[in-house]
């Protein structure tokens, strides 16, 4: 076959994104062919940097080429990504691609310290993250991200005072806790809580962002509501711990979503402590809190099961510090750089098989 772009096209066109099952071609997905005597380069667009399957797209590619155009060709393929969207035009956040809500339905099951580990880990693939801490009464990412002391500076656009998030370890942050004293409490009736979640919403410089994670208080809220009435919510990622008891709760969160006047796409189901393993013996799993409790919750709802954290002395401590555990090697930073890799897979999947979501219109 001879060596042209329209060959060249039509031999790729065989290949499929194993999650879109569409053709990298129609998915337009291929870009910047370039022919220089028997040498070919191009690039192959992903939707996210994080995308796991990166070497199986990249072998496939490769292995059509050869089929068609013999070994004589030497081929130069870049794995390049865009984020994909389905928020063109967006009224608020218009430069944001992919607005995440982190949920659980319960307190304590680790739901901050899954948002902070997987805001870092997005952003270690070369995504561009923001996280907004939602918790305006218990505030945890300024310790998280080891930023307590820190104050975000304000600057004036035209008329309107605008906030610039504090930056750490890649991400940008917004938090109530950069603009309150430590060791106060914030006692604020829910209109008092929404407005400070509108205004890091609405009034923080976001700039361009891959996915703007939101890490929401526990229960089903004034927070909520607020958040669905804003912003259109690419999508939900529930976390809960595989106890019955934790497991009640992550129940009802999932179900608010899925309300028909709310209707924001459900991401999947996080298992967060869902076993423990001594650092002396690393084979050695051990259930404390019961065992699956998050992938029958998936099961039961036809949700993804994004997968299982262990619970592991480490995050706890990398949470004290505020340097997030996905920054150190080991056990837990592959399970959170895995897991990110899944979310953005399901994003991707979302945004290529799903309508827009629309911001909740909720009448009184």
């Amino acid at each position: 076959m001879e060596l042209t772009k329209d060959n060249i096209l039509k031999t790729l066109s065989r290949v499929q994104d194993p999650d879109l099952k569409k053709d990298l071609v129609t998915l337009g997905m291929i870009q910047k062919i370039e022919i220089t005597g028997k040498k070919v380069s191009f690039d192959v667009v992903l939707t996210t940097p994080a995308c796991p399957l990166k070497e199986v797209i990249k072998n496939n590619c490769l292995e059509v080429l050869e089929e068609d155009f013999g070994t004589e060709p030497e081929w130069e393929l870049f794995m390049t990504s865009q984020v994909t969207t389905i928020r063109d035009s967006a009224p608020v956040l218009p430069q944001v691609k992919n607005i995440i809500a982190i949920a659980s339905g319960k307190g304590g099951v680790g739901k901050s310290t899954t948002a902070v580990n997987l805001a870092v880990s997005l952003a270690k693939t070369g995504a561009k993250v923001g996280l907004i801490d939602a918790d305006i009464s218990g505030p945890s990412i300024p310790t998280m991200f080891n930023v307590e002391a820190e104050q975000p500076a304000v600057k004036k656009v035209g008329d309107k005072n605008i906030i610039v998030p504090i930056e750490q370890y890649g991400v940008k942050l917004m938090s109530i806790g950069f603009l309150t004293p430590v060791d106060s409490a914030v006692v604020w009736r829910g209109p008092m809580a929404s407005s400070a979640l509108k205004q890091f919403i609405s009034d923080v410089e976001w700039g361009e962002l891959d996915y703007l994670l939101i890490d929401l208080p526990p229960g089903t809220s004034d927070i909520h509501l607020t958040m669905v009435q804003t912003v259109p919510v690419t999508g939900a990622v529930i976390v809960t711990t595989p106890q019955k008891v934790a497991l009640a709760d992550a129940n009802k969160g999932l179900s608010m979503f899925r309300q028909p006047q709310i209707n924001v796409p459900i991401l999947g189901v996080i298992e967060n402590m869902a076993y423990f393993t001594p650092e002396e013996l690393p084979d050695n799993k051990y259930y404390l809190f019961g065992k699956e409790g998050g992938k029958r919750l998936a099961e039961k709802y036809d949700v993804p099961f994004l997968g299982e954290i262990p619970i592991v002395q480490s995050i706890r401590e990398s949470g004290d510090s505020g340097y997030p555990a996905v920054l150190k090697n080991g056990i837990t930073q592959e399970s959170y750089m895995k897991l990110a890799e899944e979310i953005a897979r399901q994003i991707a999947i979302r945004n290529a098989s799903k309508d827009k979501t629309a911001v909740v219109e909720i009448k009184a």
